[in-house]
């Protein structure tokens, strides 16, 4: 038995505020991986172009501020001891696009969204909520999520400035890995979530980026 299965709720609630903070901390996580966009160069941008490029990756860390908290929400209340490892392995990989996003946007001379605090408690609860209901919408809704994300990652990669070869390395990577996420949850028994619920978290999804582009 592994010492995971040993925590209890207190435990893992303990666990889930150390890992809020530092989620939500500038500068507090460390990535397992370095980042794409050390091996590129990115050709002269202008400021517009600069301010452009920083807000999509804006978007890219709260959405990452929102996948860390949704899965220690579902890690929380999951049933199954496989089911809540498999979403706390999944965190930490999550954690590597965290750092990647919050290097580039301090390399692009902005800030990571204010909005964060905010957007973390919101997806914590959604993905307890979820946990709590079941193990396969939990992991329904991890797929359903990480085709959000995959969504919006290969829009950015085309909205970006040309000249921003870095800021693409961490998306492409990025799209890689959520979608390898999305299919790891489906295989598992994840719940297929039907269209009307996929356009409500589209619709929802809509809202966060807006927010987040400026702020």
């Amino acid at each position: 038995m592994s010492a995971s299965r040993q925590f209890s709720f207190l435990d893992r609630l303990i666990t889930n505020a150390d890992q809020a903070l530092r989620t939500l901390a500038p500068g507090s996580s460390h990535a397992h991986r370095v980042s794409p966009a050390n091996s590129r160069t990115t050709g002269e941008l202008s400021d517009s172009e600069k301010q452009h490029a920083a807000g999509l990756m804006r978007i890219n860390h709260t959405g990452e501020v929102c996948a860390q908290a949704l899965y220690q929400g579902q890690a929380l209340t999951a049933k199954l001891p496989e089911v809540r490892e498999a979403m706390e392995e999944a965190a930490k990989e999550e954690v590597d696009h965290l750092v990647w996003c919050e290097e580039r946007i301090k390399d692009l001379g902005s800030h990571t969204s204010h909005l964060n605090p905010l957007f973390y408690a919101l997806s914590f609860g959604i993905g307890a909520a979820a946990g709590k209901i079941s193990d396969k919408v939990s992991l329904g809704f991890v797929a359903a999520t990480e085709e959000q994300v995959c969504k919006h990652l290969s829009q950015h990669m085309t909205s970006l400035p040309p000249e921003d070869e870095k800021s693409k390395a961490v998306l492409l990577q990025m799209l890689d890995d959520e979608a390898r996420h999305a299919t790891t949850a489906l295989n598992a028994g994840g719940y297929r979530f039907p269209l009307p619920v996929k356009l409500g978290m589209t619709a929802l999804s809509k809202v966060m980026t807006k927010a987040t582009y400026r702020v």
